[in-house]
């Protein structure tokens, strides 16, 4: 048990963040790329890789020069090696971030539902998360934003465009709004921006006289590259200064920068899977909701559905039936049956365990008949806890 060591009080309990990796055909817990990397591609970075790898006993380029200024001339706007700062991954970029401008005594705020990872790494770096709250339909609005920052004045600010989980866009008068009161930097988490929507802007165009604003980004997603591990920022240079005085040294392999550097001189060819990506997703989309499914719009890889029981029954009146039956005294029968089976492992008189069991046993019973009651009662009022989705998008819990 890591809780024996001597730990800090805030990790205690804790588990490590990771979805569950599973050797099957189809994988949707991590959002990657399903499709491979093109064979000429791969080819390419096989024979490059190939030729760094007799002076791996060399350190890597400390400053990543190249291939900074291959993701600047990849985001275009006026970028350059100067604005652009590379990390293994976007989160060791927010880290870097939050071990800068966070801290003890600082404080980060992000809108849940989200991605989860922001608050577990204000966690380790000991930054105070503050976990503001988005609308029933899980957009987020200059008003409700504004007045959430001005209530709890964060020194970090996350946003995500699209969110994660919802897939949805973030309007661009929210990152306006949020620049004008945050008191400090705000960083905006384009992890999918690959596959937004035309027509859907993206960040990096309020970068310009922005000094305090932070886009975040990864080649895990669309680039088909997550096994790289190369998630990149730009904002001004001031902030790639900053960000440097909490890097590790030579934290960039030479194989890494090298895999990415390859990757982003084939940006096309990669990108052809987006492409067949966001058309399968916006058909899904079409098809959930010709099913009657509410869905929430997606500028992302993935969708949020919202299959409650309201939409079960609206579809198949004959599934209510199961909540109909006397199905509840199947509890306490069961308990009573542990109850006799157990009642050995309790000390003391039989009479006393017998009494003990059968508290236990009414505890059970009594919590699962309320239960039920209530499933009834949303049953008859249209859907447990799901009411049918208006205009402004998708109502119901996150997956999460």
């Amino acid at each position: 048990m890591i809780d024996a060591l001597p730990i800090r009080h805030e990790l205690r309990g804790l588990s490590a963040y990771g979805a569950p990796q599973l050797d099957v055909a189809v994988r949707l817990n991590t959002n990657e790329n399903p499709y491979p990397m093109p064979p000429h591609v791969a080819a390419a970075m096989a024979a490059s890789l190939a030729e760094v790898v007799p002076t791996v006993n060399r350190y890597p380029d400390r400053d990543a020069l190249e291939l900074r200024a291959s993701l600047a001339a990849y985001l275009g706007h006026g970028l350059d090696a100067s604005r652009v700062w590379a990390a293994n991954g976007s989160n060791e970029i927010q880290q870097e971030l939050l071990q800068v401008f966070g801290g003890p005594g600082r404080r980060a705020m992000g809108f849940t539902p989200s991605y989860s990872m922001h608050r577990l790494l204000a966690l380790g770096t000991a930054t105070e998360w503050i976990a503001g709250v988005r609308d029933a339909d899980f957009g987020l609005t200059p008003d409700s934003a504004v007045a959430q920052i001005r209530a709890h004045a964060p020194d970090v600010v996350f946003l995500c465009a699209p969110n994660n989980p919802t897939g949805t866009a973030l309007p661009p008068a929210v990152i306006d709004a949020v620049l004008d009161v945050a008191p400090g930097i705000v960083v905006v988490d384009e992890a999918y921006a690959e596959f937004r929507r035309a027509g859907t802007p993206t960040a990096l165009a309020n970068l310009e006289g922005q000094p305090r604003l932070v886009v975040t980004r990864t080649m895990s997603k669309a680039f088909a590259c997550a096994g790289v591990r190369l998630g990149y920022l730009a904002a001004s240079a001031e902030i790639v200064d900053a960000v440097q005085l909490v890097r590790l040294p030579y934290h960039l392999s030479a194989l890494t920068q090298t895999a990415a550097k390859v990757a982003l001189a084939h940006v096309e060819a990669l990108l052809e899977t987006v492409e067949a990506i966001k058309q399968g997703r916006d058909y899904l989309v079409t098809e959930l909701r010709r099913l009657g499914l509410p869905v929430a719009e997606s500028d992302a890889n993935f969708v949020l559905v919202c299959a409650g029981v309201w939409v079960l029954r609206k579809k198949r009146p004959d599934l209510d039936r199961p909540f109909r039956t006397p199905w509840v005294p199947v509890v306490p029968i069961l308990g009573v049956v542990c109850c006799l089976g157990l009642m050995a492992t309790l000390p003391g008189d039989t009479w006393i365990r017998l009494i003990v069991w059968l508290l236990i046993g009414f505890v059970i019973y009594f919590g699962y008949s309320r239960k039920h009651s209530r499933l009834q009662k949303e049953l008859a009022a249209g859907g447990a806890g799901s009411p049918p989705p208006g205009k402004g998008g998708m109502r119901g819990q996150p997956p999460r």
